[in-house]
């Protein structure tokens, strides 16, 4: 185990002490709340243990409980801030509420519907769903690395031939490490090569019944009950991976798609995967984006912020409430243990 892996095994295991959370409980009386630091959660995907879909459980943020669990603590302890008052904050015309905190989620999958916004809208909390806007109503589209662990969970053969050579799939361990080799291997190609890689390596694979996308009409449902939708690009491609021309149509499809099939688009976006550059950021600028989010771990200091490249806190499967709860204080980056980058 790397000293980068044994770091976060330790704080995590550090986390799930109840030493850590009387630390954490004592730091929260402590802290008097700051009217210009705000962090923002990202959730992908809340469904249970047992979840059949086949989907990669990686992006499973928390299950149905542990999720009412975060959030009835966020209603009580924390500030909400909706997408409409955050555009406020960035044009000069409100301040920041002290003890504040967002709530977003990525991709729009369906289990958001199911398990997340009931919660929510129970206690009045408000969420920014960013979309993808290429997949809803599209059944046969499917995110890549959903589709890349199906095919290697599913598949007969012991062995995999692939483009960093065989890789063994003998037991659940060794196909849940050949999927992040080949993750990781993908991200870091220009999206058109990784792609083909992807559909040569899921081949002739049926999809699952249930589309993994929120449709318009649920979509347009969410946004009457008080969902803020904004765009997370049409196709989820990674935006320093394709020519900045692309990225531009990817922007500007989904903004329109949102504002053909909602009725409106606020100037926000979501960086597929985190994934920018220079260059994307200026192409953004340049289309008229007042705020995006990255996937970089961290709160913000909004006096000082880059608002194109907002921090947020990735909460995963094994995340505590304690854990989430340190990761919302100002002195988070010594208290918290490390997240990994996000992957949708």
């Amino acid at each position: 185990m790397g000293a980068d892996r044994l770091t976060a095994a330790l704080m995590s295991f550090a986390a799930q002490s109840r030493a850590f959370a009387r630390l954490v409980e004592l730091l929260e009386r402590l802290d008097g709340g700051r009217d210009d630091l705000l962090p923002v959660l990202t959730y992908h995907r809340v469904a249970h243990p047992d979840d059949p879909s086949g989907r990669y459980p990686g992006l499973v943020s928390a299950t149905p409980a542990a999720f009412a669990t975060q959030m009835r603590h966020l209603a009580g302890a924390r500030r909400a801030l909706s997408l409409g008052e955050l555009l406020e904050v960035r044009a000069g015309r409100a301040r920041l509420p002290r003890r504040a905190v967002m709530v977003t989620f990525d991709d729009a999958y369906r289990d958001f519907g199911k398990h997340a916004w009931p919660v929510l809208e129970s206690l009045g909390a408000p969420v920014t769903l960013f979309v993808p806007t290429a997949y809803p109503d599209h059944p046969e589209r499917r995110f890549w690395w959903d589709r890349l662990y199906r095919a290697l969970t599913a598949a007969s053969a012991t062995v995999i031939e692939t483009p960093l050579g065989a890789l063994p799939l003998g037991g659940e361990g060794e196909r849940r490490h050949a999927f992040r080799r080949l993750r990781d291997h993908l991200k870091a190609l220009p999206h058109a090569q990784a792609m083909a890689i992807v559909d040569d390596l899921t081949g002739d694979l049926q999809p699952p019944p249930e589309p993994d996308v929120l449709g318009w009409d649920e979509l347009r449902d969410l946004a009457a009950r008080g969902v803020a939708l904004a765009a997370h690009a049409r196709s989820h491609a990674l935006l320093d991976r394709i020519p900045v021309a692309e990225a531009r149509d990817e922007l500007a499809g989904s903004l329109a798609d949102l504002r053909r099939e909602i009725g409106a688009a606020p100037p926000v976006f979501a960086y597929p995967g985190g994934a920018h550059d220079p260059a994307v950021i200026d192409m953004l600028r340049a289309e008229g984006v007042l705020i995006a989010f990255t996937t970089e771990r961290g709160t913000n200091e909004l006096r000082r912020a880059e608002w194109l490249r907002l921090r947020r806190i990735n909460v995963g499967g094994r995340s505590t409430l304690p854990a989430i709860r340190a990761q919302l204080l100002p002195l988070a980056r010594h208290l918290a243990p490390p997240a990994r980058r996000a992957g949708g």
